[in-house]
């Protein structure tokens, strides 16, 4: 029986262990401590920001940065369609009400003529919409000047959701530090891990302190506990800081390692007929946490829903592209705008993607296995449209 090769599995070094043994030594366990202040302070030195929070999630980041744009009930948020359910959740958390924006066709991220469709539709239902969520998607960058420029005329907040970015350039600055806020995910499966865990960065130090305050419970600076207001218990750990510290150490080698998989599924499978990757563009260095490939099942023979079976039967984990938000049954009655009346991109994506495997320790044989395991049921689909 063949190895399992999973999508995105942690990939674990050797100052990890030693971080979290020195967070046991010294007994600092709980959500403060060295590793968190120097987690925080590294990040910001990689990503070139000011101030960074180091929290329990991407989606308690997304939370606080909805709330330092003081997003309140019946406020408007745009935010990407084709992303995680986390990307728009915590808009409802806070009361607010999510128009969600479709993406375009070379970088599957935030259409521009979306948005601005977007901010006139909610104009004349006699509302201003008050900040927007972008998403990095898979490790690529938005179109961002084109974006802020839309953000800058109709005065939106821009929060960057880069939860799969981290690293991610566009024009040479970091994905997540071109609006008010960014945030980054730490998640098990991401570029880099604390197992559980995310940033919350900007460049006001003073939003950062307040953020840090409803972070832990929003108590009062008294000798005794104290609250004027609700809080939340979403600080990361000391012991998991130290992780994030010795994966940040190695992250560029963890970006290569990603680009160099990307490079060789496209290399191996883009020119069959039917076979189409995301494109890096000239003003981004993707991170391609992700890759992912669409499938034109007119043209190459196989669904998603088929190949990811057939990689299955080889033990080689897959999934789906993102289903749209504006598809699911949560989020159905929402405000939902696409690329172009007739053409809805994030939807085409969905039927036509699959994730494949990409985590950094994916060993070259291991895929090759899985190339071959594509390049077979592709060619024998193909066979079968022509005989």
């Amino acid at each position: 029986m063949s190895d399992q090769i999973y999508l995105s599995p942690p990939h674990m070094g050797v100052l990890e262990l030693q971080y979290v043994e020195q967070a046991f030594t010294s007994n600092w366990l709980a959500p403060v401590g060295p590793h968190l202040d120097r987690f925080e302070r590294e990040v910001c030195t990689y990503v070139d920001q000011s101030a960074a929070l180091a929290l329990n999630s991407g989606t308690s980041a997304l939370h606080l940065a909805l709330k330092l744009a003081d997003i309140r009930p019946g406020d408007y948020v745009l935010c990407s369609s084709l992303t995680f359910a986390a990307s728009a959740n915590p808009i409802v958390y806070q009361g607010g009400i999510p128009v969600f924006v479709d993406s375009e066709p070379e970088s599957w991220n935030m259409s521009p003529d979306a948005l601005r469709t977007a901010c006139e539709m909610v104009l004349s239902l006699g509302h201003r919409p008050k900040a927007v969520v972008i998403v990095h998607l898979y490790g690529h960058s938005a179109r961002m000047d084109e974006l802020m420029r839309i953000c800058e005329h109709y005065e939106l907040i821009v929060i960057e959701d880069a939860a799969e970015a981290l690293g991610t350039k566009y024009k040479g600055r970091s994905c997540g530090t071109m609006g008010r806020y960014g945030i980054y995910s730490f998640n098990g499966n991401k570029l880099i891990t604390t197992t559980a865990g995310g940033m919350l960065v900007s460049a006001d130090e003073g939003d950062i302190e307040k953020a840090k305050y409803w972070a832990t419970q929003a108590k009062s600076p008294l000798p005794y506990y104290h609250h004027t207001e609700i809080g939340f218990n979403y600080r990361m750990s000391n012991v998991l800081a130290g992780i994030g510290r010795g994966q940040l150490a190695v992250i560029e080698s963890r970006i290569q390692a990603r680009r160099s998989i990307h490079q060789r599924y496209k290399h191996s499978l883009a020119n069959i007929p039917g076979v189409q990757f995301i494109n890096e563009s000239r003003d981004e260095r993707a991170t391609n946490w992700l890759t992912v490939t669409l499938l034109d099942r007119e043209v190459s023979g196989v669904t998603p829903e088929e190949m990811m079976a057939a990689l299955a039967e080889d033990h080689i984990e897959s999934r789906r592209v993102w289903k749209p938000l504006h598809m699911q049954p949560i989020y159905q009655d929402c405000l939902y705008v696409p690329h172009h009346r007739e053409f809805s991109v994030s939807e085409k994506w969905f039927n036509e993607g699959i994730c494949l495997p990409s985590g950094s320790n994916l060993s070259a044989e291991e895929q090759e296995r899985v190339i071959n395991r594509l390049y077979e049921q592709l060619q024998a689909r193909s066979s079968a449209i022509h005989s």
